[in-house]
């Protein structure tokens, strides 16, 4: 799962971003429908630590932080521990966090993770305060504090984190730690956006596709999702191909998006496998396909998308290619339910590990 969302998951909000929902087009000749807004549904869940960018001038590489990328994690301690104690260096505190943080050449031990990404921080180093921020958040190496962890995640936000300022901009949204504003989001998003986060172009173009914190602009939202789309954001791709099939903000190309579509299908989307369905129906955009529609179409319906008119379609089938699509679909739905079982187990256990009051 990418970093930006697990920290959706992680905070526990319920994200106000627009998302892609079910249309009511008709899957013959007519332009797929643009998706209603609705909100995003968030659950528990616990963020990665993020990897330390090396920050050794240019005359001085940083070996320590090579030999990490490399896999050579005792070699990276080694030399990591050398920089911060002779040097003081900050980066190599924050990677010396990182190794402590996953057990990495060494034991996990949050407790000494939160001591030198705690030292780091006091330095100015970005990441380190990132990762200190999640420390907070999700109760590792102590007691949880949001607000602490907000406070982290604003400085290191300031200095132009772009993970810290996506998850701050999530918060300027929920309107709790902060005052909701969505300006203050799409600054932040910006920021996120403009280093290269593809979760921050899908929302930033959100917001410009229904003139929130920005003035309204179709033609940015697109370029904002195409950017995103390009980077495999699975939400990017479906609102890029929905509005590259009906050319809004963008020149129509039916073919194009039909390809998005696919990608999308094929990554889980399930409003991207009812696209596909209605695309292969319809034959504008892709050749006709009855067999393959009515697979991506009953695969989208397990996943929990609805479309009356398409059951309606599969229902008036052969019922030699309705077997067929079925077949095709089978390994996808008994995947999907395994998915969802698994995923019910999960909220069970945690269920039974809450406290009782």
């Amino acid at each position: 799962m990418r970093r930006a969302a697990m920290l959706v998951l992680a905070l526990g909000l319920a994200v106000l971003l627009p998302r892609v929902a079910a249309a009511q087009s008709t899957p013959a000749a007519k332009p797929i429908a643009k998706p209603a807004a609705k909100p995003g549904v968030s659950a528990p869940g616990a963020a990665p630590a993020q990897n330390p960018s090396p920050a050794a001038s240019a005359a001085e590489p940083d070996l320590a932080f090579g030999a990490f990328q490399r896999g050579h994690f005792l070699t990276a301690f080694q030399l990591a521990t050398d920089r911060a104690t002779d040097k003081g260096d900050a980066k190599s505190m924050t990677l010396l966090g990182e190794l402590y943080a996953n057990g990495l050449a060494v034991p996990r031990d949050d407790a000494k993770a939160a001591e030198w990404y705690k030292l780091a921080a006091d330095r100015g180093d970005s990441n380190a305060m990132f990762a200190l921020a999640m420390f907070r958040l999700n109760g590792r190496a102590g007691p949880r504090d949001r607000d602490a962890s907000a406070k982290l995640l604003a400085a290191a936000a300031k200095l132009g984190q772009p993970t810290a300022a996506y998850d701050l901009a999530l918060l300027y949204i929920e309107g709790q730690l902060f005052p909701q504003d969505f300006s203050r989001a799409a600054e932040l998003f910006r920021i996120a956006a403009q280093a290269g986060s593809p979760d921050a172009q899908y929302a930033l173009g959100t917001f410009y596709k229904e003139g929130r914190g920005v003035p309204k602009d179709l033609h940015q939202a697109v370029a904002l999702w195409a950017q995103a789309a390009l980077a495999d954001n699975i939400d990017a791709q479906v609102e890029y191909a929905i509005a590259l099939y009906n050319g809004d903000g963008v020149a129509p190309d039916q073919q194009a998006a039909a390809a998005i579509f696919r990608k999308a299908a094929l990554h889980g989307s399930a409003i991207a496998q009812d696209r596909l369905a209605r695309i292969l129906f319809s034959g504008v955009g892709a050749p006709v396909n009855p067999v393959e529609a009515a697979k991506w179409r009953l695969v989208s319906r397990a996943g929990g998308e609805t479309d009356l008119e398409l059951d309606a379609f599969i229902d008036k089938l052969p019922p030699d290619t309705r077997a067929a699509g079925e077949k095709a679909a089978q390994p996808w739905i008994d995947a999907i339910k395994a998915a969802q079982d698994q995923q019910q187990r999960q909220q069970q256990l945690q269920q039974q590990q809450q406290p009782k009051p």
